[in-house]
């Protein structure tokens, strides 16, 4: 296959993740904001929601004082942020255009179709009026192009790289994720001892889980009061949770074996050992060692990894 095709289908795959991704942060953040809470306690939200996508810096330029409006603004709307909603949806499907023939129908028009209906709804105000069903629109057009993906496309390069792709944006978001939201609850909420600290607790963790789709798989696995622990645990170490660290490198690793013609490739070598690190971690030793700096480290691997399969598989990365 050809670097550049493969570039193509690599990146529409984790723009589209991305867009749902920012959307099912957006979505729990503005569900959780309806709660009772401090203003305090609500723009620590909106701020490290900023903080998951590295937009604070961008949007203090363009905003200054953070107002929860100007927040989803900005990343549902704003065309100048690159990881906005419209702007991932945008490149996701100028990446499909561009290898168009390597498509099949079905995944094309499905890209295609997100694209024109959400400028269909952000024009006409259908956000601003619910952004709840917007939010469960922007998630519902992610998982229906990657069954169509699956569903339709021959099982071959083509179909590795763009799930290599979809896993490792996969791995970074959920990693930012569980590393924000722990930096979020400050030492007497952790744990705490009073009813009202227990309830912010419980909220907090729940949305966390439901940002990731884990609410219901937490009460199946463990059957028991949500505890920040379990819920690390679950987004780092379970592989099968479908969004956790561990279950996404299982997916990169598979298919970038698929991929690698020499199986002794640094970046092979590289995916397995932090594979091996989340397949035979224990969250109590992570814990112990520091959960941000595991997760600092988890992430800048990552990146690394993203790096050289750009090298090795895809277009040249230039200076």
């Amino acid at each position: 296959m050809l670097s550049r095709t493969a570039d193509h289908l690599f990146w529409m795959s984790r723009y589209t993740e991305r867009a749902e991704n920012t959307a099912r942060m957006l979505d729990v953040n503005y569900q959780t904001s309806l709660l009772p809470q401090s203003a305090a306690v609500a723009q620590m939200g909106w701020q490290g929601l900023l903080s998951i996508s590295e937009l604070l810096p961008s949007y203090n330029a363009k905003y200054g004082e953070i107002v929860p409006q100007d927040v989803m603004e900005f990343m549902v709307k704003d065309e100048n942020n690159p990881s906005s909603i419209i702007s991932c949806l945008r490149a996701a499907r100028e990446n499909a255009r561009a290898v168009r023939g390597s498509l099949t129908t079905e995944t094309w028009e499905t890209q295609n179709q997100t694209w024109l209906e959400v400028n269909r709804m952000l024009k006409s105000g259908e956000f601003e009026r619910d952004p709840g069903q917007f939010f469960e629109w922007v998630k519902f057009r992610s998982h229906l192009s990657r069954g169509v993906t699956v569903g339709t496309m021959l099982m071959d390069e083509a179909l590795y790289f763009m799930r290599m792709g979809t896993f490792l944006e996969r791995s970074d978001n959920t990693a930012r994720l569980v590393d924000v939201k722990f930096h979020a609850v400050q030492s007497d909420f952790f744990g705490a001892a009073s009813e009202k600290d227990q309830e912010y607790d419980f909220y907090h963790w729940s949305a966390i889980l439901r940002s990731v789709s884990g609410f219901e798989i937490y009460r199946k696995v463990y059957r028991d009061v949500i505890k920040p622990e379990r819920v690390a645990e679950l987004l780092i170490l379970r592989p099968d949770m479908p969004r956790s660290l561990a279950a996404s490198l299982n997916e990169v690793v598979s298919n970038l074996v698929m991929v690698a013609e020499d199986p002794t490739s640094e970046t092979l070598r590289r995916a397995g050992k932090l594979r091996a690190d989340l397949q035979y971690g224990r969250i109590d030793e992570i814990l112990a060692t520091g959960l941000h700096a595991f997760l600092t480290q988890f992430l800048d691997r990552v990146n690394e990894l993203g790096t050289r399969i750009s090298r090795e598989f895809l277009v040249p990365v230039t200076a």
